[in-house]
């Protein structure tokens, strides 16, 4: 298959793919890969193909391709595709929440300093960083990575990058409990859609509804995340989207919780876990079982819900998830105070309060947790961020963490 009829094939598998006929276009672009002689056709063609299994969460297809483009790249020796390839790597790892070797693989693009082409790309490499931190709960670093990342995006006017940070942010103030930043975000994401998304795809717009959704749930406006998790659900649905369609499900069912319709809510995390299971997202696996864990709970069922804090455990520990962890003991805290049992009690209280120093949650200025409940946040260039009521009062002539980390021991 010569260049150009490679072409052809490329852009009729896309033809395909864009009009939801995925394992037409799958089957198009294979055939592709297995005769074309043009290796940068076959370069593309494995773009196409990472992309597409990445949608549907075939997230081990993902990974294999990507291995294999990053032979073609070299193959090519230009390091604008050795670049494109290491990223596409590193976000087949991040999608199986191997977060260590996400981080590793970003920074090897970021040192492969290419073309303007190369350069281009930063802002998808620091969103996937971002995000790797984020699941290692490096609250700092993720936060800097997705301001650089929002720069890259501004600097190249580029509205889809812009998109998918917000929708990543949003996530962030999520974790750690600013659920008006945790809101704002996905809604200037979904904005974005509104204004410049009439040739993206519609997963720009689910995407956007699904983290309004988790918002609106976290700050008790259930109706209102029912509507955008429904929204998000139909295209999930449409077009095959497995990863959007699991989460989906685990909000549903975290909406179900907050309304105590514990009934409702079981088959939904039962319906999420089978979908996490089989993409492999043991992040998404760990947040289903919290929400298993606090149903049991509601039923004061204790022992069960230790059963599933033990499952979460282990898998929050596995992927390095500090602030999973941080909830575990959380829970446990609460089960073993109500269980009148003193030593376990305590156990996990130290544990819980060392997650808290590792993670650095809590307020430089006053001291007080950050993530324990519903706060303004506000961070400072140096991405150390405080209570917004404490920057207001105390004002600052500079970061107070960044100050006590700069003092170093002594020595004798």
């Amino acid at each position: 298959m010569g260049q150009d009829q490679t072409k052809q094939q490329i852009e009729k598998g896309l033809h395909l793919y864009q009009s939801n006929q995925t394992e037409k276009a799958l089957r198009v672009w294979m055939r592709v890969l297995e005769k074309s002689a043009d290796p940068a056709g076959r370069f593309r063609v494995l773009g196409c193909l990472i992309t597409a299994h990445a949608e549907m969460g075939r997230y081990k297809d993902m990974l294999k391709f990507a291995v294999v483009q990053i032979d073609t790249a070299r193959e090519l020796e230009d390091p604008d595709f050795l670049t494109e390839s290491y990223l596409n790597l590193a976000r087949s790892n991040e999608k199986l929440c191997e977060f260590q070797k996400t981080i590793s693989y970003c920074k090897t693009c970021l040192n492969m300093q290419g073309t303007a082409v190369s350069l281009q790309l930063n802002g998808q490499v620091s969103l996937s960083m971002g995000n790797a931190f984020l699941g290692l709960s490096i609250f700092q670093k993720a936060l800097e990575c997705f301001e650089k990342a929002l720069r890259y995006a501004h600097n190249n006017d580029d509205k889809m990058l812009e998109c998918r940070v917000c929708c990543s942010l949003g996530n962030f103030y999520t974790q750690i409990k600013d659920y008006e930043k945790a809101l704002f975000f996905p809604c200037k994401a979904a904005e974005l859609v509104n204004d410049y998304g009439k040739g993206w795809s519609l997963k720009y717009r689910a995407m956007s509804q699904y983290h309004m959704a988790v918002a609106y749930r976290k700050l008790g406006r259930l109706a209102d995340a029912m509507d955008c998790c429904e929204d998000s659900m139909k295209i999930a649905l449409q077009h095959g989207d497995r990863p959007l369609q699991a989460l989906c499900l685990l909000c549903f069912a975290d909406i179900h919780r907050s309304r105590r319709d514990v009934q409702t809510a079981f088959p939904r995390y039962d319906s999420s876990m089978s979908i996490m299971t089989e993409i492999g997202n043991r992040l998404g696996l760990v947040q289903v079982l919290l929400g298993v864990t606090k149903c049991w709970m509601i039923q004061k069922e204790l022992d069960k819900a230790l059963e599933s804090i033990e499952k979460a455990q282990e898998l929050a520990e596995g992927l390095g998830n500090k602030l999973g962890l941080l909830k575990l003991h959380c829970l446990c805290e609460r089960i073993y105070r109500t269980k009148e049992q003193q030593q376990e009690l305590r156990d996990h209280v130290v544990k819980f309060h060392e997650c808290v120093e590792e993670m650095e949650l809590y307020c430089g200025m006053c001291g007080e947790s950050i993530g324990e409940k519903n706060n303004q946040l506000q961070a400072l260039p140096c991405s150390h961020f405080f209570h917004l009521k404490c920057l207001q009062t105390n004002g600052t002539r500079g970061c107070p963490n960044c100050r006590r980390l700069s003092v170093k021991p002594g020595y004798v």
